[in-house]
């Protein structure tokens, strides 16, 4: 994985100051001067008197976020706002980290997008009306930032006792461990807030590791050993970090080495506490059962899993399934029964340009995004088959794309990572070197 640079002449690159905007929908289709509209494909060109409008009827909402200089990584913050929640207004919290150009101008931002409102039309609503927006139902933005030496690669959260912390990967090389808690009461309270700003309150990250000989991407915390988090670097080394009294960690200084290459992403496993998987440059997929030696920790190895680097991976939680993306635009779903076969299951094949990020749906096993530098996201479901009747109709009538392709959602520009939300379904939000995006498709 390429490091990202960051965009220049920012003024809100020291404050990260963000920006929020609704129904400002990218989704696109192509409209003629005569006849109808037609569903366009990113490898579509234009015609002379085509043009893409969006189709507002393909979501339910559709926000979007701008920082000062760009947040590259970022995670969902669980709340206590309940589960499964789907009545309007939204509410959320995220964590990220920009990329500013000037090492010392980097922050940990922690944002509260709130009173997100439902921007799908219904029957027969008056399309002037709902353009007169009321000031009340304008999305809010609220975010308290903490000062990050370097930019941050890669950031990822996670619920230690009633503390949410988050794990960032520096440029400079180092990992640090950031408590929430205060930026958290600051975007949740407005005189708490107004004392954090005057005050310039930045705190410090409660834990520092410096080992890595390098700096990294590859990042994760288990989800059934609280605290207990896996580092890999660009010098192909994973280290295991151990929770322990106080607030600290222990970090085995002992390397798990067997890649040859920059390992670009870690996933726990999400129900077998001592394994995890592991992604590299070298194109390989290993599982690991951290309970062996480091040195004989890799259990099993598909050498070739991709035919370029294999930038991502995401471990369903719900069945034996990992899926993969590489800097060969594909899509790979790996069956963990079979993996020492070294054959996916399925394989598809529709983005142009490297896989960025890849996750699956936190309650539908069958279902995940994916985002590429192709400037798209895509929802994928792999329960769906190609239907018998319609295999023999026109190329006109249907779009030539895998029947399990549910959705494309463009209008960002180099997108980065996308994550859904575990507590509110369908919901998904993407970030890119334009900004975030916040939405919910008719599809998920």
């Amino acid at each position: 994985m390429e490091k990202e640079g960051s965009v220049s002449g920012e003024e809100h690159e020291e404050t990260g100051q963000a920006d929020m905007d609704s129904d400002n929908c990218e989704d696109e289709e192509m409209e003629e001067e005569e006849g109808g509209n037609k569903v366009y494909l990113p490898d579509v060109t234009l015609k002379e008197g085509e043009k893409l409008v969006c189709d507002e009827s393909a979501y339910i909402f559709y926000h979007q976020a701008q920082t000062g200089a760009p947040c590259l990584s970022f995670d969902i913050i669980p709340d206590k706002l309940g589960d499964k929640r789907e009545e309007f207004p939204l509410t959320f919290y995220i964590v990220c980290g920009t990329q500013a150009e000037r090492t010392h101008a980097n922050n940990v931002i922690v944002m509260k997008m709130s009173n997100l409102q439902k921007t799908m039309k219904d029957s027969g609503e008056n399309s002037d009306e709902s353009e007169s927006e009321d000031e009340d139902d304008k999305p809010e933005l609220e975010s308290a930032m903490m000062k990050h030496t370097g930019g941050v690669n890669r950031i990822r959260t996670t619920v230690i006792g009633d503390k949410h912390v988050a794990a960032s990967w520096s440029e400079t090389g180092k990992v640090h461990i950031w408590d929430l808690t205060r930026p958290l009461q600051a975007v949740n309270d407005s005189s708490v807030m107004a004392t954090y700003t005057r005050t310039g309150a930045s705190p410090p990250p409660v834990y520092t590791f410096p080992g890595h000989q390098a700096e990294g991407f590859a990042m994760d915390w288990s989800t059934t050993t609280l605290g207990k988090l896996a580092t890999g670097d660009c010098n192909k080394n994973i280290h295991l970090w151990t929770p322990k009294d106080g607030g600290t960690w222990h970090v085995d200084q002992r390397p798990y080495s067997a890649h040859s290459a920059s390992v670009e992403d870690i996933q726990w496993s999400p129900n077998e506490e001592n394994v995890f998987a592991s992604c590299s440059v070298d194109k390989s997929i290993r599982i690991w059962d951290a309970r062996a030696a480091p040195h004989k920790a890799c259990m099993l190895t598909v050498e070739e899993a991709h035919q370029r680097d294999v930038n991502v991976i995401s471990w369903n939680r719900h069945e034996p399934f990992i899926v993969s993306g590489g800097d060969d635009g594909i899509l790979r779903i790996w069956d963990l029964r079979q993996f020492q076969h070294g054959k996916a299951v399925a394989v598809f094949k529709h983005h142009t340009a490297p896989i960025t990020s890849v996750e699956w749906n936190p309650t539908d096993a069958s279902v995940f995004a994916a985002s590429g530098s192709d400037n798209q996201i895509t929802l994928w479901d792999l329960a769906v088959e190609k239907d018998s009747e319609s295999a023999g109709s026109s190329k006109d009538e249907e779009p030539d794309v895998p029947p399990q392709l549910l959705f494309i959602h463009q209008g960002q520009k180099d997108i980065k990572e996308v994550h859904w939300h575990p507590q509110i379904p369908g919901m998904m939000t993407s970030t890119a070197h334009s900004g975030f995006d916040i939405f919910r498709t008719i599809s998920v």
